[in-house]
């Protein structure tokens, strides 16, 4: 019988925990991404700075679909979220990533879908595997809350 973890291998970040050496998989070199990647230059050790974008202005639409097209990635401000609220997400996210793993993958993404714990979506599009964990959400996380603090969940209401 296939265990849990055995069932979400597509699944697994690199367990840093129980390896000395990094594998080959997972080694990225400046050679694995194309020249004009903006991934290339982290690799690089080069300086990026994001669009910055003021959600207040006039052209937003433009803005953010120019930055996604062009960056895939943005910082916005001036969009009124308390920092409260972010100082409790951040909370909640190191309280959900140092679960172990197999508490996690009680919230496993399917190799299909797009909700619940994993691996990067991308990942198949890059040579080498990324070194990270991802937690993929459409609207209300409290279902799989609920899998993975049964007793403690209602925050996620």
């Amino acid at each position: 019988m296939e265990t849990q973890t055995q069932a979400f291998n597509h699944l697994l970040p690199l367990d840093f925990d129980n390896v000395s050496t990094l594998p080959d998989s997972y080694a990225w070199s400046t050679t694995t991404l194309p020249s004009d990647d903006p991934c290339n230059c982290m690799i690089n050790d080069c300086k990026v700075s994001l669009p910055v974008i003021d959600i207040r202005e006039p052209d937003v639409y433009d803005l953010v679909r120019h930055a996604c097209e062009k960056w895939g990635a943005f910082q916005v401000i001036n969009h009124g979220v308390p920092l409260s609220l972010f100082r409790e997400i951040e909370f909640q996210t190191r309280q959900l990533f140092s679960l172990s793993i197999d508490r996690k993958l009680l919230v496993a993404r399917p190799p299909s879908g797009v909700i619940g714990y994993g691996t990067a979506r991308i990942s198949p599009f890059y040579p080498k595997l990324m070194w990270t964990e991802g937690f993929g959400m459409m609207g209300s996380p409290v279902e799989q809350a609920r899998k993975l603090w049964p007793q403690d969940h209602v925050k996620f209401w």
